[in-house]
């Protein structure tokens, strides 16, 4: 069972005028589909407006917290903190899969608890406090939230995501970019998993699983470089395979 929302709203200090917005802000599709009969909406419409509202406050909070990077350096930044795997870590720290209301379906898959899905909640629930609070205040709730993520003083590179990371490192060392190949896929269609290998050099370095094959292709990368530096082995001992890329396999 899914915490209270106003449980939540506590939490974040935010005293909501409709409360309406943040049970919507709390709604997976999964809960509407299951329930048909019910008069309730889910979380998409506020998704996509939270998403606007989210790149705003942050290129607004990244351009003033670091004033002497250039447009490409603060790009990479925004898009650390603003891709699913950045916004599913701000999710986290404020357990926020606790409150959504899933479909049984979905909890049993583990949604709640699925970094893709958590993301987009917090896309929705940044929505609903900018429709309810005004732009002041939901600037002082991201920059509460995502305050470690902004003052970051790691080098722009490491903020690079896995996948360039791998294809800049191939094209160097190699002159060919890398390849992902899909494994498997499994689950129902509201609760996919992807299970996929990079291939560098037709050799599979580095395998990853996500709700998403973009996800998986990043986890993918991420070990195929931990290969390469030394740091992992491979996943698998298969013998070379043909490096050009096939109907299952994509740059």
């Amino acid at each position: 069972m899914p915490l209270p929302p106003g449980e939540l709203a506590a939490r974040l200090g935010v005293t909501f005028r409709d409360q309406r917005l943040l049970e919507q802000a709390l709604i997976h599709s999964s809960y509407v589909n299951e329930h048909p009969d019910q008069d309730v909406v889910a979380n998409e419409r506020l998704e996509f407006l939270g998403d606007v509202v989210l790149s705003l406050v942050i290129s607004e909070a990244l351009w003033r917290a670091h004033p002497g990077e250039p447009e490409g350096a603060l790009t990479t930044r925004r898009a650390a903190i603003v891709s699913s795997a950045g916004l599913a870590r701000i999710g986290a720290r404020i357990d926020l899969g606790s409150y959504l209301v899933v479909g049984q379906g979905a909890e049993r898959a583990g949604e709640r608890r699925r970094g893709s899905v958590v993301a987009s909640t917090l896309e929705a629930l940044v929505a609903a406090v900018y429709l309810d609070q005004g732009l002041d205040e939901v600037r002082d709730l991201v920059l509460r939230l995502a305050g470690t993520d902004l003052d970051a003083a790691s080098p722009s590179l490491t903020f690079k995501a896995p996948k360039s990371l791998l294809q800049e490192r191939c094209y160097a060392e190699g002159g060919r970019p890398p390849t992902y190949r899909v494994v498997a896929v499994s689950g129902p269609d509201h609760a996919r998993h992807y299970i996929v290998e990079a291939l560098v050099g037709g050799r599979a370095l580095g395998r990853g699983e996500g709700p998403n094959r973009r996800e998986a292709e990043t986890a993918a990368a991420s070990q195929a470089l931990a290969v390469l530096d030394g740091a992992a082995e491979a996943p698998i001992a298969d013998p070379p395979i043909a490096d050009a890329p096939s109907p299952e396999a994509t740059t």
